[in-house]
């Protein structure tokens, strides 16, 4: 692996020299050295990818043929697929075993977006006059900055590469900086498939550094952020100066709804899951229980003996079911929003600190938790805190549970469990949130959309809306039988022009 940025078809290190060691987060042990890049790549970048848009042939190339690439692309990733979930786990300290479902995801959207290629042909609009023809047509944007985070790094990549792609722009790439490996194999990838030079860039570096240039570059037309709020507030500010079209998604903190008629061993099991699941650095992870309050003591007692059984450990240890936090930094901001949360009245249940076990101390773990008797008032239960931590509130008929839910800034996602039919639509229906999973956490299959209400952001990935978010559509109305049309003949007369 090169461990170099990407530019017009070329490795390069960083313009300054820079690298930045990267270190597995179970271990601490160093797994890569690569560049970091700053503002002067970035800007390289884009002039490549600027170029390759203006004077090059890819936005010109049939969808068929961008559709073609995109397959190619899906077959080397299934080829390496043990190549690149090593490398994501290594990055993340995720278990071995997730990183490879990711992969099969991962190929599984290329194929899907390579799938719509030639279905997506635009319509003739009646006119309602037999001299003109009317068009509403699709055409690339242009230039797209893409900027991931590092939980599901090649993942979130992929949904944006994919659809930018078929639809014909260029884009220059900004991964986190944390986990940036894969993205370096998936431009390996792309350059052995046949991409052409400047279409696909790769900058590496920090995003205040790296990632803020192409928010406000006027030569970047789409910016497409995955992350924080803050950092996705900053991004939309850039970006207002040149009106740029701006994909942003930026998490959640979501509600997962558990009636007294559920099937309790069900609810309780992806109730588990939808929090602990990669320790919580889940975009849409269920860390807020919201549970009747006649079902509240024997689901929650059942919770805490459950999660305190939970096993971490690094990427290749077999018995582990939960990994590491991404860093000793993000596991102090942990710590920091559960001691806040007891100081605001939250009971703390189980967990709340480091492991104990010495095999486990050079990685930035942190047991799974639960903070029982928390309220609409506290601030752990509007904050994300995108960690093994699971906030606890109930209610009493089913208006109460969908005013409860609600009552958040955000609007990614939500889980509703019952066992009445009805109710689950009802509730799922008055749920203000992008995807709501009804006796069910998590899945997603590349035909629907993601994407939030509210703050969680203005973009829709996946889907057919995913591929609208990197194509522009146009009318054209075309006159077939042109003619002169007199619209001021009363000022045309044998005397001229009065």
């Amino acid at each position: 692996m090169p461990g170099q940025l990407f530019v017009d078809g070329s490795w390069c290190d960083a313009a300054d020299g820079a690298v930045r060691e990267i270190r597995c987060p179970a271990d601490g042990v160093p797994v890569a050295t690569v560049a970091e890049g700053g503002a002067a790549d970035t800007a390289r970048a884009i002039a490549a990818a600027r170029a390759a848009f203006d004077t090059g042939p890819w936005p010109h190339t049939t969808e068929r043929e961008r559709g073609d690439l995109l397959f190619r692309l899906a077959d080397a990733i299934e080829r390496d697929a043990k190549e690149f979930a090593r490398a994501e786990s290594l990055d993340t300290g995720k278990r071995l075993v997730e990183s490879e479902y990711d992969m099969a995801d991962i190929v599984a959207c290329f194929r899907h977006y390579a799938g719509l290629a030639g279905t997506q042909a635009g319509r003739v609009v009646d006119t309602g006059r037999s001299d003109a023809i009317s068009r509403v047509v699709h055409e690339p944007i242009g230039v797209c900055g893409l900027i991931t985070p590092w939980n599901y790094p090649l993942l979130q990549v992929s949904w944006k590469v994919a659809p930018c792609l078929l639809a014909g722009n260029t884009f220059v790439l900004k991964p986190s900086e944390l986990t940036p490996s894969t993205a370096i194999l998936l431009m390996q990838a792309l350059d052995e498939v046949g991409l052409p030079a400047g279409v696909g860039n790769l900058v590496l570096g920090a995003g205040a550094r790296a990632g803020a240039p192409l928010a406000d570059d006027p030569r970047v037309d789409l910016v497409s952020f995955t992350g924080g709020l803050v950092s996705g507030r900053a991004v939309a500010t850039a970006a207002a100066a040149t009106v740029k079209r701006v994909c942003l998604e930026l998490g959640g903190k979501n509600p997962n709804v558990v009636f007294a008629d559920a099937d309790f061993d069900t609810a309780l099991d992806f109730a588990l899951t939808a929090v602990f699941l990669h320790s919580g650095q889940v975009c849409s992870a269920g860390a807020r229980l919201v549970v009747e309050d006649s079902l509240h003591d024997r689901f929650v007692d059942e919770l805490v003996a459950r999660a305190g059984q939970i096993r971490l450990g690094g990427p290749f240890d077999p018995q582990a079911e939960t990994g590491p936090l991404i860093s000793a930094a993000h596991r102090e901001k942990v710590e920091s929003y559960v001691a806040g949360a007891v100081d605001e009245g939250a009971v703390l249940r189980c967990g709340g600190s480091r492991p104990p076990d010495p095999a486990l101390a050079d990685g930035f773990y942190f047991a799974p938790t639960i903070l029982d008797g928390c309220d609409q008032t506290m601030a752990c239960v509007h904050d994300e805190s995108f960690g093994p931590v699971l906030t606890v509130e109930t209610f009493t008929d089913e208006d109460d549970a969908v005013r409860i839910a609600n009552d958040t800034t955000y609007g990614l996602a939500a889980g509703v469990f019952t066992s009445d039919a009805g109710r689950g639509q009802r509730v799922a229906g008055r749920l203000r949130h992008g995807t709501v999973w009804i006796n069910d956490f998590h899945p997603y299959v590349p035909q629907a959309e993601w994407g939030g209400m509210k703050q969680s952001g203005n973009g829709r990935e996946l889907g057919l809306a995913g591929l609208d978010e990197y194509r522009e559509t146009k009318h054209i109305w075309h006159n077939i039988d042109p003619r002169p049309q007199h619209w001021f003949a009363p000022f045309h007369h044998a005397g001229g022009a009065s």
